[in-house]
């Protein structure tokens, strides 16, 4: 009889973890597409903080409404900095008649490039990552050192490598040469030495003021003409993208820096047992069953920014899913109800 439950548990958390990618990708789409149509709303008002408000209070909105015992693992900040969608708290639909949903870890930035949505400018996204519990580490809100490439990449960066070193192993991998490289890095002061060895080597800069999250996607799309980022973000988008490069099949390498003595002290409960330790992308999202879902605010090298018409709106989102490797480009109307309107295209 006990290995008989034994069998049938087994079988109902397969069940639940196969309906997580097969129904919460749609899902999650919904999340971040209302939580960008809102954001879209504050675009160009110079208030990046009440932008990234109302995409979060958004966001949490409508994980209320979505089928699943979802834990917040990178969220706002800890519960008394953040009081939605902090680290911890839990989301999702209450159960009814006693139907069992999945347990689902949720890596959140409801607003990636608040400065970008506040002066209009190109690259801010709305963003979530899923997976199932323990899928996602629990990356505390300090920086990493990261270097994002694409699939034919894969290996052939070092964070211990000279910065000359890996742009010769990324021109190689890609069959071209360091000069027809374009590298991505955050404009900041912190990044003055990285700049001066890119150049050094010969490869072309593309600077950025805010967001390199976006920026690591497109890494990995081919198309683009991004073949890498470089340098020092937050953690927390490195996870998330992280759990993008599982589900394209790209490359990263990060290292936890920057982070303050209480974080430290933090991590062992994270599950983070050396602080030194470089990372690979299937290290800082090790989940089986990944979700990515982001919605463009403003317009981006792979997707188009949010965009108002007389009775309606239109999305541009990316969904991936990495067990079943689909991904899915994403054009959407959401028509206002009783409302006369065109549909443009």
């Amino acid at each position: 009889m006990a290995t008989q439950f034994q069998s049938n548990s087994v079988h109902l958390e397969d069940n639940i973890q196969t309906n997580l990618e097969s129904d919460l990708a749609l899902e999650m789409l919904r999340v971040v597409e209302a939580a960008a149509i809102s954001s879209a709303r504050q675009m160009g008002t110079g208030d990046r903080k009440y932008a990234d408000h109302v995409a979060t209070e958004t966001m949490r909105h409508v994980m209320e409404t979505v089928p699943m015992r979802g834990t917040i693992v990178i969220g706002e900040g800890e519960r008394d900095e953040a009081p939605m969608l902090y680290i911890g708290e839990k989301v999702g639909r209450p159960p009814v008649d006693g139907v069992v949903y999945p347990e689902v870890d949720i890596a959140v930035d409801p607003l990636e490039g608040t400065n970008l949505c506040a002066t209009g400018s190109p690259g801010s996204i709305c963003v979530l990552a899923a997976s199932e519990r323990g899928g996602l580490l629990h990356a505390p809100d300090c920086y990493m050192e990261k270097i994002v490439v694409g699939p034919a990449c894969k290996g052939a960066v070092d964070l211990e490598a000279p910065t000359s070193v890996n742009l010769e192993n990324i021109a190689k991998a890609l069959q071209r040469s360091v000069q027809d490289l374009v590298i991505i890095v955050l404009e900041r002061p912190r990044h003055q030495k990285l700049i001066s060895e890119i150049r050094q080597a010969g490869a072309r800069i593309k600077l950025i003021t805010d967001g390199d999250l976006a920026p690591g996607i497109a890494a990995a799309v081919l198309g683009t003409g991004v073949h890498a980022v470089m340098g020092t973000g937050g953690a927390p988008e490195g996870v998330i993208t992280a759990a993008a490069m599982r589900c394209l099949n790209g490359y990263m390498v990060g290292r936890l820096v920057g982070y303050t003595d209480e974080q430290r002290e933090r991590m062992t409960q994270y599950g983070i047992k050396d602080v030194t330790k470089i990372y690979t992308a299937d290290e800082l999202a090790p989940g089986k069953n990944i979700i990515f879902a982001s919605t463009a605010v403003t317009d981006g090298a792979l997707m188009r920014g949010v965009r108002f018409f007389g009775g309606g709106v239109r999305t541009s989102s990316l969904v991936m899913k990495m067990a079943s490797r689909k991904v899915r480009f994403v054009d959407t109307i959401h028509m206002e109800q009783e409302t006369d309107y065109s549909v443009r295209f």
